[in-house]
């Protein structure tokens, strides 16, 4: 009996002592709560509203496509479209759910099971090596806070979170957690991985997709495909397993999944596409104002065409020299730029920047402007020794064919007679030419101007034959087609313009006539691709610039050639390296084009001429048989000439006029040429009634007349 008393009494302190602390305990933690409840509604009321959560960070995302939508280069953070919830695929909410946070339909931002194992295992291994965080504090920390792992940054996530899940609801959570969490390459929401890792829209994400895009969450630099795809696929595996067990899936539909078999986006080009975007994005300035949306700019290029004209430089570029290259289409739009043989070693374009004198290809002018002065192709001309004031310009080697037509002076790009042809017509109206087809350069109207001493742009001399190529139309290149916010709101759609008229359309025609029969029989002939060509080749004194200009099938595409510090290239000639680079692009760029014929017939020179310094083939024998598309033919035999130029007495017939209108089957071989339209004569030239077609001396003026 005493004891029981004794026990009474011992254990009466211990109770009331266990009551104070429990007492204690729910004091401080009711006021603890009561302390939470006021945080977290004070902090609830700080925070944005949903739409201005919605709204992107700082910095625009702009993606680039090709002409077939194709990515070319990305710059900025990329976001995507925003996919409001219920655009969101079904397979890409459950697995994130199921790998990120199982419970989250259940907990009220924080998951205190999640929590206690995250400590667990951080008192265990001595690091964090487990994540505990939900869904909204990942969200919270994204937007609010910054990745560092501290106490203290842990309790402002949760503080956060439980403030966001008072505020919004579970779906717009889900919907702006997928729509702004990163998930690598750039990639900021699941649209803009979609984008970048499958080149499609999230809307039409496949299960296998959906668990890539779901595993790249927790180490989006480690998992993503673009730094290890094996790595993505090893990880997206686990998503699906989680999915599984987690119910969102079925055991079938985890076993027929295959991410091995899902289809990645190719990646992004950086080497020469990267001088077309260089040149065409600073545009986006004059086309749109300016915006903080993500857009999209659709561009002219054909990536396609670009990897064959980057390969036609790469190769076709003489040792130690530099190329560049564009291709403009019918409209304007540039379908290939390149600005030099690797855009990593030098972003120097060369295409746009670089000025170059053209040589001979700068004739295309002094020919327009004598044909817009009354000149018609088949004039007679004398090639002879001329002098202008103290210049006295000369043939390669001095040689001259004396009366030949003015067809046969621009095959064989002699400089005599375009030096006599424009100190006829004035060197001031073959530069008021040249302005007129949009060359900005510096024009010296000195006599030797004719032969292409004056400085030009590759793109600018492209776009005046495509000028000419258009029938006399003007075209203005142009680097973007439309650009669009990512919900496809046009913001820019580019219109062709196709009023402006810079010569009469005979005048184009005859200008086609003459470089068409330069690149079939004339200095030009390595352009030849089996379908109507006309061109121009330009080489410069010492060999220091070589270029090819022409067009086919509705293309037109330049060439240059050459040493940046300017020094010769040996062997450098714009009928060679250049106008072979022409033709190895071209045959590729028009494969699937149309065969279009000229407006004119080619018409053929005078092959006995001796070539100047940009003949390339020698004589005229090499080559000469052709099949029904102009294309050489194998005959096991060749024809030979005597040392004056002369057919030899037992080779085959001379190629003539109607030997050629016989194989292109215009008519039977012995069948007169018809007569040449007449001709106004321009000032200063005689008339020949009697004689039509009689030659025509371009010997300088007298200094009074």
């Amino acid at each position: 009996m005493a004891r029981g008393k004794k026990r009474s009494k011992q254990s009466g302190p211990v109770r009331k002592w266990f009551s104070r602390i429990v007492k204690t305990g729910f004091v401080v933690g009711l006021m603890g709560l009561i302390a939470l409840i006021v945080a977290v509604a004070v902090i609830r009321s700080s925070l944005p509203g949903y739409e201005d959560l919605k709204s992107s960070p700082n910095g625009q995302m702009i993606r680039v496509l090709d002409v077939n939508g194709r990515e070319l280069f990305s710059m900025g953070p990329s976001y995507g479209q925003w996919l409001d919830y219920e655009d969101i695929p079904q397979v890409m909410i459950d697995a994130m759910v199921a790998v990120e946070d199982r419970r989250y339909e259940s907990h009220l931002g924080v998951d205190p099971i999640g929590i206690a194992r995250s400590i667990k295992v951080r008192l265990e291994r001595g690091r964090w090596a487990q994540g505990g965080s939900t869904i909204t504090q990942q969200l919270a920390r994204n937007i609010f806070l910054n990745n560092s792992r501290t106490f203290g940054r842990k309790g402002r996530e949760i503080m956060l979170a439980l403030a966001m899940e008072s505020k919004f609801s579970k779906e717009q959570i889900l919907e702006l957690y997928l729509n702004k969490v990163y998930y690598g390459g750039g990639a900021y929401g699941i649209d803009a991985a979609s984008r970048r890792f499958f080149a499609h829209g999230a809307k039409e994400l496949s299960l296998a997709e959906a668990a890539i895009i779901a595993g790249l969450v927790k180490a989006p630099s480690r998992y993503s495909p673009t730094a290890d795809a094996q790595a993505a696929i090893d990880r997206a595996t686990v998503v699906l397993r989680v999915m599984q067990d987690a119910g969102a899936i079925t055991a079938a539909q985890a076993a027929e999944t295959e991410p091995t078999a899902v289809k990645m986006a190719p990646e992004p080009r950086q080497n020469s596409v990267r001088y077309f975007t260089d040149w065409a994005l600073p545009q986006l300035d004059l086309l749109i104002d300016e915006t903080i949306e993500p857009i999209e700019v659709w561009t002219t290029l054909d990536l396609d065409m670009q990897r064959a004209a980057t390969n036609a430089i790469q190769t076709g570029v003489p040792a130690g020299a530099q190329g560049a290259l564009v291709a403009i289409d019918r409209d304007g739009a540039v379908r290939a730029m390149v600005g030099g043989t690797d855009y990593v070693t030098s972003n120097y374009n060369r295409a746009t920047q670089a000025v170059r004198q053209p040589g001979s290809a700068w004739k295309i002018f002094v020919y327009m402007a004598a044909l817009e002065a009354g000149y018609t192709p088949n004039d007679m001309v004398t090639d002879q020794p001329i002098k202008i004031g103290n210049w006295t310009p000369r043939n390669s080697g001095g040689n001259y064919a004396g009366d030949i037509s003015l067809r046969s002076a621009f095959a064989y790009s002699k400089n005599t007679v375009a030096a006599a042809i424009g100190n006829d017509i004035g060197t001031s109206t073959v530069a008021n030419m040249a302005r007129r087809f949009g060359i900005s350069t510096t024009i010296d109207v000195n006599p030797s101007m004719v032969l292409g001493t004056s400085d030009v742009r590759l793109v600018e001399m492209t776009r005046a034959f495509a000028s000419i190529n258009a029938k006399g139309i003007a075209i203005t290149p142009y680097a973007i087609t439309k650009v669009s916010t990512m919900d496809g709101n046009v913001l820019y759609q580019n219109k062709f313009d196709g009023s402006r008229v810079l010569v009469d359309p005979w005048v184009a025609a005859g200008i086609t006539d003459l470089m068409q029969t330069a690149v079939n029989v004339g200095t030009g002939r390595a352009a030849n691709i089996g379908r109507p060509v006309a061109g121009k080749t330009g080489t410069t004194s010492s060999n220091k610039d070589g270029w090819f200009l022409g067009f086919s099938s509705g293309l037109t595409t330049g060439v240059w050639m050459g040493r940046d510090d300017a020094k010769p290239v040996r062997g450098l000639q714009g009928g060679r390296a250049p106008a072979a680079a022409f033709a190895a692009f071209m045959k590729v760029a028009v494969a699937k084009r149309k065969i279009e014929k000229f407006d004119t017939e080619l018409l053929l020179p005078d092959w006995q001429l001796e070539p100047d310094e940009e003949e390339l083939f020698g004589a005229p024998e090499d080559g000469i048989y052709v099949d029904e598309n102009g294309m050489p033919i194998e005959t096991g035999q060749g024809l030979e000439y005597d040392m004056e130029g002369g057919e030899a007495d037992d080779g085959p017939p001379q190629l003539d006029q109607g030997w050629i209108d016989s194989v292109l089957g215009r008519g039977e071989p012995d069948e007169p040429e018809a007569a040449p339209p007449a001709r106004k004569t321009p000032p200063g030239r005689p008339e020949s009634p009697d004689q039509p077609n009689a030659p025509v001396s371009l010997l300088p003026r007298p200094a009074n007349e």
